[in-house]
């Protein structure tokens, strides 16, 4: 097993947590729309701090590659890759939307539910109607790509007879599409959080699965479109 630190920058979540064979050692996180820049390397020291270890005791660094927020996403790398390189550490890339989907999965387990018939839908909200989302079994395969989808109510209906099990902050917006629907199950209070890319990562860990550090970008899924400035008199 291995020392793990995890980053986790791509919605309004700042998370960082260390995790030491299986077991989490601490975490810090917080929600804001300014709280990746001003509070990631802060947590990293404290997490560091409260579970009386260095920074060089760590084997990897595990990191929430996307999709999500284009500035989140790009901190989180940035800073990841940064201790990478001054460290000599390994880089492992965690999709965003698998470790919701794990932590949907482990709340089912802990509950004692069945699952066998059921598949995992994480949501991420991509503005409007549209989500950023994949579907998972219990078992984390991906049973359909991460894609950006304009949710209507006949969007799974590919899956019918299975249960659908929907879950974060893009799927609170899609409730009253389905809830009419009896296999539909929306799962509150599933956020994203750096313990369970530390979770998924030790399997990479485990397997050698590695990013390359110096190539490793974020998924942004989407393009990155700036707004134009709006000068006064420029467009009049």
């Amino acid at each position: 097993m291995a020392l793990i630190l995890g980053i986790e920058t791509a919605t309004t979540i700042c998370s960082v947590a260390l995790v030491k064979d299986g077991k989490l050692l601490a975490m810090r996180e917080s929600e804001g729309t300014k709280e990746h820049s001003a509070a990631l390397t802060g947590y990293i020291a404290d997490v560091f701090h409260d579970a009386g270890l260095l920074y060089r005791q760590l084997d990897a660094i595990a990191v929430s590659m996307g999709p999500g927020s284009y500035t989140g996403l790009r901190i989180g790398v940035s800073t990841a890759k940064g201790l990478c390189y001054a460290l000599d550490k390994k880089l492992i890339a965690v999709s965003t939307l698998k470790s919701l989907a794990w932590q949907a999965v482990n709340k089912c387990n802990s509950q004692g539910r069945p699952t066998d018939n059921a598949l995992f839908v994480p949501m991420l909200d991509a503005r409007r109607m549209e989500v950023y989302t994949a579907v998972y079994d219990n078992k984390l395969n991906v049973i359909e790509a991460v894609n950006a989808l304009a949710v209507t109510e006949n969007s799974f209906e590919i899956f019918a007879g299975k249960e659908i099990i929907y879950f974060g902050d893009g799927a609170s917006k899609c409730k009253t599409l389905f809830e009419t629907e009896c296999n539909f199950t929306f799962l509150d209070d599933i956020t994203l959080s750096a313990e369970a890319l530390c979770m998924l990562a030790i399997g990479d860990f485990e397997n050698g699965n590695f990013a390359d550090v110096a190539y490793c970008e974020p998924f942004y899924l989407k393009e990155f479109v700036a707004g134009k400035p709006r000068v006064k008199g420029l467009y009049e």
